[in-house]
């Protein structure tokens, strides 16, 4: 049997559950005793569980036990909490094919990428653990006789964690394992198109051995939840990660009290292609950073900017690996790109493609919408290549966050680079060129977060992760820069 007729089994003896929140090592039902459906992104007839429409003592009760349980988790040795953290990372994998089942179900991703994502969030939460026995401080020099001087780190405190629908296994892990690691206990608020994966993560904390109240769980809307999360006395720290205008509104709730945010934000994120030896290599690495998860990462490539004398064997080159995307549903194992996550989603992308014709720009392949036959009850579309593209055009500003490239033709490296930087975002950057000066030169002055050399925009389990510009704020996510969010200095003088 193969991996997507085992998912269409998993999907077919699927009896949708009706899930609380969790809270303090147990599920609840929400105080306003409302709930709503999610349903299979490739089949919006299937129903796959049922969440609450939580409210704002719900999330008192959640950070409550967060504070609670804080007092006891925050002074357990670092090797203990990290002990747990590896058990997690077993579980994931143990539980992989579940997991990739229930991330393609929920959010529309092929088995390809979810299975990858799985697996990706076992690495991370690995790396994490390790991170538990490095919560380095530094003994100094002194100025005085008989003074001994050091700095240490601590936890914060109550970390509210929100996550969007785009990756929902690994961000989830992402924000909690980091913050179990340094000591700090969590209210989590997933997004509330794909809870799901969420639900089941709750389940396989308490396994690995979580303490009641470490880790909570709260489902809900982002003006009630998210709001009432954000505002708490209580909570000592925001990692968010969504739109820049959220980014901003998250901002502005925390500043007068000082709580600390990690905010992981949009992006426009340039490919720059100079010269190569092989193009259809550059092609295959752009169209894999512009079409995995069907557009909807916040690292894909959107912008082509490319030379003048590069640009029509490069153009061609793109529509061949264009073409050999086969569209469908998760179960079908011969599917590399599935639906977007939903029909509302589907439509804004559709605008933006509207307005860049309307602008002037040339759609030289695909960008319509596909309903017929299995596409009826998915929100599907062919990936968009847009040609003639200009920078007082929307969509070579904007974040579509979908399955949308335009194609911008400068003439030399300069205008390059000023074109690549001339946006609010500064997430990640690729440049395709064989002249290592080039390389180091680009990498230095373009303003992004994360830049790659000839290759995509992947990404590691153990590097720091975020952006600059309207891209990110505060300490990057992933890797050891992690402990600039979830712990905070302190120094030590002892006189003897």
């Amino acid at each position: 049997m193969t991996l997507g007729e085992k998912m269409r089994q998993f999907l077919k003896n699927l009896q949708p559950y009706s899930y609380g929140n969790y809270i303090n090592g147990r599920w609840v039902s929400s105080t306003s005793g409302e709930v709503y459906t999610i349903y299979n992104a490739a089949n919006n007839k299937q129903a796959l569980a049922f969440f609450p429409k939580s409210t704002k003592e719900d999330v008192n009760q959640a950070v409550k036990a967060a504070s609670n349980a804080f007092e006891t988790w925050s002074t357990l040795p670092g090797p203990e909490r990290g002990a747990i953290l590896y058990k997690v990372a077993d579980l994931l994998e143990e539980n992989l094919h579940e997991l990739a089942f229930m991330v393609s179900a929920e959010q529309g991703k092929v088995l390809s990428e979810s299975i990858g994502e799985v697996t990706r969030a076992a690495k991370e939460a690995r790396f994490c653990a390790g991170e538990a026995f490095r919560m380095e401080g530094n003994t100094l020099p002194a100025e005085r006789k008989n003074v001994w001087n050091a700095t240490t780190r601590n936890p914060i405190g109550v970390i509210a964690e929100i996550a969007p629908w785009n990756f929902p296994m690994v961000t989830p892990i992402r924000k909690i394992a980091p913050a179990l690691a340094y000591g700090c206990t969590v209210v989590y608020k997933p997004a509330t198109a794909t809870p799901w994966t969420s639900a089941k993560i709750m389940e396989l904390l308490t396994q690995a051995g979580i303490p009641n109240g470490v880790v909570n769980l709260i489902v809900g809307s982002g003006s009630t939840v998210g709001d009432s999360l954000v505002a708490h006395p209580d909570v000592k720290g925001i990692s968010f990660t969504g739109s820049t205008d959220l980014g901003k509104r998250i901002n502005q709730l925390t500043s007068s009290r000082f709580a600390k945010t990690q905010l992981e934000l949009g992006g426009k994120n340039p490919a720059v292609v100079l010269d190569y030896s092989d193009v259809h290599q550059v092609a295959t690495q752009i169209i894999s950073a512009a079409c995995n998860c069907s557009g909807q990462r916040c690292t894909s490539i959107s912008r082509v900017i490319v030379l003048q004398d590069k640009k029509e064997e490069l153009v061609h080159a793109l529509i061949n690996e264009l073409e050999k995307i086969n569209i469908g549903p998760a179960w079908d194992d011969k599917a590399n790109m599935g639906p977007l996550v939903n029909k509302k989603h589907l439509d804004s992308v559709q605008s933006y493609i509207e307005i860049g014709i309307q602008e002037g720009a040339n759609l030289i392949y695909g960008g319509e919408v596909l309903k017929t036959n299995r596409y009826e009850q998915g929100a599907y579309m062919k990936p968009a290549l847009l040609d003639n593209v200009n920078l007082t055009m929307r969509i070579a500003k904007e974040e579509i966050f979908g399955p949308v490239i335009t194609i911008i033709e400068v003439d030399n490296l300069e205008e390059a680079l000023s074109v690549a930087n001339d946006v609010d975002y500064g997430l990640a950057a690729s440049i395709f060129t064989e002249d290592l000066t080039v390389a180091h030169s680009f990498a230095e002055k373009i303003e992004s977060g994360m830049v790659h050399i000839n290759h995509g925009t992947a990404s590691a389990a153990h590097l720091p992760f975020g952006g600059t510009k309207n891209s990110g704020f505060g300490a990057f996510s992933v890797g050891s820069s992690n402990i600039e969010f979830f712990t905070e200095l302190k120094t030590v003088y002892i006189e003897y």
